[in-house]
Parts: C-alpha cells; structure tokens; sequence
C-alpha cells in the first residue's frame, strides 16, 4: 500500500466518504519481529504450544501490531500519521496466525462517519481477519487541511 500523495481537504470529504480498503498478511515471522520491537514477548504471540494450552486455537497477533495495521489505512489516505489526533478500538476477536508461509491477513475499510468542528473528522474503521471483525468501536480523529 503506498500513501496518498495527496491529502484530502477537509471541505471535499463528506460523511461516507469511503477510504481505499487495504489487506495486510500477518505471519509468524511477522509476530517475532514485532515482538522484538515492541519488548512484548508473551507465548501467545510465538509458541503454539502455549496458546493452545491456556485455551487459544493458535497462536495470535499482538493486539497492538492488529491495531497499528488498521490505522494504516487512515495515516495513507491522509498522508500524514500526524494527522491522527486520537485513536482508539475495543479488541473483540484475536487474529489466529497459523504456522505456514500464507500466514493471515487483516482486511480493514474504513470510512468518515462524522465532520467535527475545526477541521477534525471522525473515521469509523472495520478490521476482519478469517471472517471475524477483530476490531470493536475503532475510531480515528483526524484533522484535514
């Protein structure tokens, strides 16, 4: 997926006003570098044996890194991750990352749900992975020029 080079105006877009969808592959081989990154080292991200055994059908994403990908849809649309003023989800379903090399994918659309004052508008995102919306409430404000 390649950012917007060219940022939409808070005047042109309206409620509906749907963003371009984006699919995002989420492997093993992805949790462990995030893992690194992020210090959360929890068994449930890596070791299948462990998930399985506190009641996990396999391992899963880091509820962060399926959090950082779906936004991604609304920092390339605007072209600026600094546009995000606020953001928030409710975590509702884990993505399951079987151990192969197709991995999972996270399919998020999104659109504006509301204008607000001051250039701000309100981005209603849905987030799904195998079928299940993994994402609750996800909400980004952001402010247009």
């Amino acid at each position: 997926m390649t950012a917007n080079t060219t940022a939409p105006s808070y005047d042109d877009v309206e409620v509906g006003t749907e963003l371009p969808a984006a699919t995002f592959t989420v492997t093993r081989a992805t949790l462990v570098r995030y893992a690194g990154a992020s210090g959360d080292f929890n068994p449930i991200h890596w070791n299948e044996r462990f998930a399985k055994g506190v009641g996990l059908p396999d391992v899963i994403a880091h509820g962060m890194f399926t959090m950082a990908e779906a936004v991604r849809v609304v920092t390339d649309w605007t072209g600026d991750p600094g546009a995000v003023v606020e953001y928030g989800v409710r975590f509702t379903k884990p993505v399951v990352v079987p151990d192969d090399d197709a991995g999972a994918t996270i399919e998020v659309s999104a659109k504006v749900g509301a204008k607000l004052d001051d250039g701000l508008v309100r981005v209603d995102l849905t987030a799904t992975s195998a079928g299940l919306k993994v994402l609750g409430m996800s909400r980004a404000v952001v402010r247009l020029p």
